[in-house]
């Protein structure tokens, strides 16, 4: 086979043209692709009257493509766990709840001592005088199996009579830092469990083994290429209580050397204590050891819970619940620790942020941080920023702090966010426009499995700032991105976020060849409509790792 020579090198590339091109300059439309990089890209008929003999052509007769989307904040592992479990994805009454889980026991027929799992419902969704789901409604369905299933924001869980009875929780059970469970009208649980309540439950579940671990991520790597994703930075390791964070590791690792993973990873570590990432440390780990494929990236904490559960800390409380201001997950000296520690062990830290007051308390934290050892370009950040106020803002500003955020929540939460926060705070928040003109990073990502990993529903979200539907009006919208900012907090920000600026997010000379090629274009559709654009095809390193119908 005759192969092309540069510079005394063989050379063989396949060729992509009459693209239409995002993540690229202006005036490129094609692109090569060799040894799993971007070798070329320009125009072309430039590089058609470049292409050797034996060079693969591929003619995109104009469709849109973009870098690899980068999902900058994820639960990777949870999502395969949730697409292994019962599904409760789209119910609107107890009555489709209960109706899943009879149809999930009656097609899988677990083992009389299997715990029955499932995530997805959201009561807000529901008749308004059905409220939260509790025991006895898993009851009338099944009694002699344990039964967990976890509300769709993974903050709070019902689970039946018989868990409760394996876990050994009554009336008399303390309730633990953190976190709560609810007592019936009898005085005693009623099923609910809400955020450091739920290892109550969790920690009784058997741990699955590294086989299940694997096929877990292969089934959620693959969810993520249909959707368009190449790059996820993900928050496995407490994923399952008690699961040691070296056994994930191990899964990726394997995955990796078996030639099997589809999606570029960079873990957010997530710890509890601050001896915990002490020794995490200690043992070589740190952010950016790792490969292209697996990456250790910052250490992840959590600050409170989800606006949805009502578990997330307002300074003022929540305005549609009088005398509830949510939880904070840590006493404010071990948030502070843990933050202390992951930095001055020169590792990057994102802390889980949804409520005004808990982000009250990670800019405090941060602040002592950098006070005690001052770091340039640590790129640590927040995750969510959802209720915020402008002073905060500048502090995150000033403190170099980046934006994990999620505009696909305003699917939902443009629907709640004045409900729960009252109308003065909702105003200033959800301020991802905001934060992007005064120069703070915003990488986009679906907190998946609490939303799904499709990322043209956050786009659409971002500049539309509406539920999918339409639904109600714009929330702050002000607020909203352009078509390309929005792309581009998918794509470049996510890259810039874990360090790999230089060698993903964009369709350039040098960088990895991961890139989706989709059903249509933003840009050329109205803005409502720009959640139906579907990948077609997805490459990794410029393998193809999904193909959909054409």
């Amino acid at each position: 086979m005759r192969k092309k020579s540069v510079k005394g090198l063989l050379y063989m590339k396949t060729i992509y043209y009459h693209a239409d091109l995002f993540g690229a300059d202006a005036a490129a439309d094609a692109f090569a692709v060799h040894d799993g990089i971007f070798a070329q890209v320009g125009r072309s008929e430039d590089l058609l009257a470049d292409a050797a003999p034996d060079d693969v052509l591929c003619d995109l007769h104009g469709q849109f493509v973009t870098p690899g989307f980068n999902d900058s904040h994820m639960h990777l592992l949870g999502f395969g766990a949730r697409l292994s479990g019962c599904s409760l994805e789209g119910i609107r009454s107890i009555a489709d709840l209960q109706n899943a889980l009879a149809e999930y026991i009656r097609v899988v027929n677990p083992a009389p001592d299997c715990w029955i799992e499932g995530r997805g419902w959201n009561e807000d969704y529901f008749p308004e005088n059905e409220g939260t789901p509790v025991r006895q409604d898993l009851d009338k369905v099944c009694s002699d199996r344990p039964v967990c299933l976890t509300r769709c924001c993974g903050h709070c869980l019902v689970a039946n009579t018989r868990a409760l009875e394996i876990a050994g929780i009554d009336e008399h059970t303390p309730q633990p830092d953190g976190g709560r469970f609810e007592l019936g009208a009898d005085g005693k649980p009623n099923g609910i469990f809400r955020d450091g309540a739920m290892g109550l439950i969790r920690s009784k579940i058997p741990l699955p083994d590294r086989n299940a671990l694997r096929q877990m991520l292969k089934k959620a790597m693959q969810q993520l290429n249909q959707a368009g994703v190449t790059s996820c930075q993900t928050d496995d390791f407490c994923t399952f209580a008690g699961l040691d964070w070296r056994d994930v590791v191990a899964a990726f690792h394997e995955l990796e050397a078996a030639g099997e993973m589809t999606v570029r990873v960079y873990e957010q570590c997530h710890f509890t204590t601050a001896d915990g990432i002490r020794q995490f440390i200690s043992v070589g780990f740190s952010t950016g050891v790792g490969s292209n494929l697996f990456k250790i990236g910052p250490v992840k904490l959590m600050a409170d819970g989800s606006l949805g559960a009502r578990t997330a800390r307002l300074r003022d409380g929540y305005a549609d619940a009088p005398g509830e201001k949510g939880l904070l997950i840590y006493p404010q000296q071990q948030l502070e620790e843990m933050i202390a520690a992951a930095h001055q062990g020169g590792m990057q830290v994102a802390v889980h942020a949804i409520g005004d007051e808990a982000l009250d308390r990670v800019l405090d934290g941060w602040e002592k941080a950098f006070a005690a050892c001052p770091r340039d370009d640590h790129r640590s950040g927040v995750v969510h920023l959802q209720i915020t106020h402008p002073e905060q803002l500048e502090r995150l500003r000033k403190d170099n702090l980046i934006g994990y955020i999620q505009p696909v929540f305003l699917d939902y939460d443009a629907r709640i966010a004045a409900a729960r926060a009252g109308k003065d705070v909702a105003a200033t928040s959800y301020a991802f426009e905001t934060m992007r003109r005064m120069g703070i990073p915003v990488s986009s990502g679906t907190d998946c499995p609490v939303e799904n990993p499709l990322p043209m529903r956050g786009v659409q979200c971002a500049v539309t700032r509406q539920p999918l539907d339409g639904g109600v009006p714009p929330f702050n919208p002000d607020e909203a991105m352009t078509v390309a900012d929005a792309l581009e907090s998918y794509t470049a920000a996510g890259a810039y976020a874990s360090f790999e600026e230089t060698v993903k997010g964009k369709i350039q000379k040098g960088m990895l060849a991961d890139f989706t090629v989709w059903s249509g274009s933003p840009f050329d559709v109205s803005p409502d409509r720009i959640a139906e654009i579907t990948a077609r095809k997805v490459f990794l390193g410029g393998k193809q790792v999904f193909a959909g119908e054409m």
